[in-house]
């Protein structure tokens, strides 16, 4: 080998050296001992706005990427059937109200006719009453030959026909009886019918209050699902929201370490978008089961390859004061704490304050 050829290899040797020792010096920190990370991406609480019952949308009143707030008025549907039906339904009311009171006037009627039947047995037990009092008499008169034998057929006749008329006028007492109970009956089934009446018109008035759609909680307007005019079915979606209040960042932990995350641990987020801010949060969710699973976990090693699923949640209170910047899908890193007394890096030491 010349003397230039082994320059260069010196050359290249000490370059390679200076580069190593170069980037050993500059690299960044590896995490302190109980510390672990993720990556992930920021996912929030995603709500379906949609129709109750099946009907033409009326019109939207918000677009996609609108803030919106709990209880505003997103959109409306098509009420024109439901208006007549609850119509249809208050005519019905009136219908039944009036019964009620035909009901009642004929109840009324038949506790008078009742009431005239019982007096009109009463008339005939006092007829009957004297007839057998005058049959007395008549027999022990023609006993002693004091009266015809006429007069005695007479009167028993007289007391036999007594006794039919109260037999008839109980049976008319008896029939006024029943009619009464009918009255009774279609007092009640007038009742009914204005009780029905009611919860019909109460039923398709909340159909009515539900077609006009609203928000539930504040949130963003991710998506128009459908437009204007279209005719939905039972349940149809018309806009998709996200609650930005209620946002997290899932992210995956081996065996080893997803073990040591407690529910409301310490954890840190750090988006790629912005890697210059520390965003808080706090462990709100360990999955029970492994997400990734290898075939067979026979051995200690092949364990160690199973992934839970974790979620890092950040604080209502810091997403509602930058809840302008708060964006879904953006990728980044999410940091916990495997011991309460781990100490965060320096990198990480500082967050946003809610």
């Amino acid at each position: 080998m010349n003397r230039r050829a082994l320059l260069l290899v010196v050359a290249l040797v000490v370059i390679a050296g200076g580069g190593y020792f170069a980037w050993q010096k500059l690299r960044p920190p590896g995490l302190p001992p109980g510390i672990a990370s993720g990556n992930g991406r920021i996912e929030a609480t995603e709500v379906d706005i949609a129709a109750k019952i099946a009907g033409r949308i009326k019109d939207i009143a918000v677009d996609e990427g609108d803030f919106v707030t709990q209880g505003q008025v997103l959109a409306h549907m098509d009420t024109a059937t439901l208006d007549a039906q609850k119509r249809e339904a208050e005519a019905q009311l009136q219908r039944a109200t009036i019964a009620i009171a035909t009901a009642q006037s004929l109840l009324t009627q038949r506790n008078a006719e009742r009431a005239a039947n019982q007096a009109i047995v009463e008339q005939r037990n006092a007829d009957l009453d004297a007839a057998q009092r005058k049959l007395v008499r008549t027999e022990d008169l023609v006993a002693h030959n004091a009266a015809p034998v006429q007069t005695l057929d007479d009167d028993r006749a007289r007391t036999l026909g007594a006794k039919a008329a109260v037999a008839a006028a109980q049976a008319q007492v008896a029939a006024s009886e029943a009619a009464v109970n009918a009255a009774q009956s279609q007092v009640v089934d007038a009742h009914a019918s204005v009780d029905a009446a009611r919860a019909t018109i109460q039923r398709i008035q909340a159909d009515i209050d539900d077609s006009t759609l609203t928000a539930p909680r504040d949130g963003r307007v991710q998506y128009r699902v459908a437009q204007p005019g279209e005719v939905l079915s039972a349940g149809g979606r018309v806009l998709n929201l996200v609650d930005l209040t209620d946002v997290y960042m899932t992210f995956y932990l081996p065996t080893a370490q997803a073990g040591q995350v407690a529910i409301g641990a310490d954890a840190r987020i750090v988006l790629d978008a912005a890697p210059q801010y520390v965003i808080p949060a706090s462990i709100s969710y360990v999955s029970d089961v492994a997400q990734f699973t290898p075939k067979t976990v026979e051995t200690e090693e092949e364990r160690q390859k199973l992934m839970f699923r974790i979620k890092a949640r950040i604080p209502p209170a810091l997403l509602r004061k930058y809840i302008r910047q708060v964006k879904t899908g953006l990728p980044g890193v999410a940091y916990v704490k495997l011991r309460s007394d781990a100490e965060w890096p320096a990198s990480l030491a500082k967050s946003l304050a809610p």
